[in-house]
C-alpha cells in the first residue's frame, strides 16, 4: 500500500467553546484523488485551513510524507507549501494583476524567477488548461468566469506541486462549464501525477473527479470509500446527502 502524502490524525479544533473538528482522521496519497463531502458548516473550511497549517489544531497531527509539520513554522513550514497547489473558491484572482501574472505569482514571488521567464512559463501554463496566449495580458474582470477558474487552475499547477486542493472548484458555474474544468482537473492532476483534496457539495464533479469519497460531519469523517460504492454506502446521513433529502438524519440549516 502506497504510504500517505498527507495525513490528518486525530484532528480537533476548538474556537473558545465552540469546538468545530471532532476527530478528523485523513490521509491521501500520491496520485489519489479524494473528495470531501459536508454541508454548510461541518468543517470543511476549518479542516482545510488546518491542513494548509493557516491553523493549528487544538490536537492531534499533521504528517506530510511521514514528517510532522503540526507545529512547523517558518522555512519548514514553507518548504511544505512550496509543494502544495490551491484553487481557491471562486477562483480568487487578484484583481489588478494580469491573467499571466496571476499564474506566476508565486513563481515571481517565491521563487524569485525574472519576470520574462515566469510570463513564459504562466503562457505555457495556461495553455495546458487551453487558454491561448492572448488571455495573458488581460485582467480577471475581462474574462468569464469559467475562464476564471481555468486560471485559478493554471495558477494552482504552475509550481507542479504534489498535491493540490481544490475548494468548490464548480461553485457559480453551468453545468456544461463545470464538466469541463472537471475535465481538466483530472487531466492536469493525471499529468503531474499529484495527489488531489477536493472539498464539494456537488454531487456530479464528485463522481467525476473522485478515486475516493469522504462524508465529514459535524466535524468527523463518518464515511469514506470508493466513488463508485458512494449510492451502496449504508449511511443514512451520506445517504441523504447524496440524494438530497430533506427528510433523514441531518436536519437542513434554515
Amino acid at each position: 500500500m502506497t504510504a500517505p502524502l498527507l495525513q490528518l490524525d486525530n484532528i480537533h479544533k476548538s474556537f473558545g467553546s465552540k469546538t468545530v473538528l471532532t476527530g478528523v482522521d485523513i490521509d491521501v496519497a500520491a496520485g489519489q484523488s479524494l473528495v470531501i463531502l459536508g454541508g454548510s458548516g461541518s468543517g470543511k473550511s476549518v479542516m482545510l485551513k488546518t491542513a494548509l497549517g493557516l491553523m493549528e489544531p487544538t490536537s492531534g497531527n499533521i504528517l506530510f510524507e511521514g514528517k510532522n509539520v503540526t507545529k512547523s513554522s517558518g522555512a519548514e513550514r514553507d518548504k511544505m507549501r512550496a509543494r502544495i497547489g490551491m484553487l481557491f473558491q471562486s477562483a480568487a484572482l487578484f484583481d489588478s494583476l494580469t491573467v499571466w501574472e496571476n499564474v506566476a505569482f508565486r513563481l515571481m514571488n517565491s521563487d524569485r524567477l525574472a519576470a520574462k521567464m515566469a510570463r513564459e512559463s504562466a503562457i505555457e501554463t495556461l495553455s495546458k488548461v487551453h487558454l491561448g496566449a492572448e488571455v495573458a495580458d488581460l485582467y480577471p474582470a475581462e474574462i468569464s468566469g469559467g475562464m476564471q477558474k481555468r486560471v485559478g487552475l493554471a495558477r494552482a499547477i504552475a509550481s507542479e506541486p504534489d498535491l493540490i486542493f481544490f475548494d468548490e472548484p464548480t461553485t457559480g458555474l453551468d453545468p456544461i462549464t463545470a464538466d469541463a474544468i472537471n475535465e481538466l482537473i483530472i487531466e492536469q492532476t493525471k499529468a503531474l501525477g499529484a495527489a488531489a483534496i477536493s472539498i464539494t457539495h456537488d454531487m456530479a464533479s464528485a463522481r467525476k473527479i473522485a478515486d475516493e469519497i469522504a462524508m465529514l460531519y459535524k466535524g468527523k469523517i463518518i464515511w469514506r470509500g470508493p466513488a463508485a460504492d458512494i449510492d451502496q454506502s449504508g449511511n443514512d446521513f451520506v445517504d441523504q446527502f447524496v440524494h438530497g433529502r430533506a427528510e433523514g438524519p441531518i436536519k437542513p440549516s434554515l
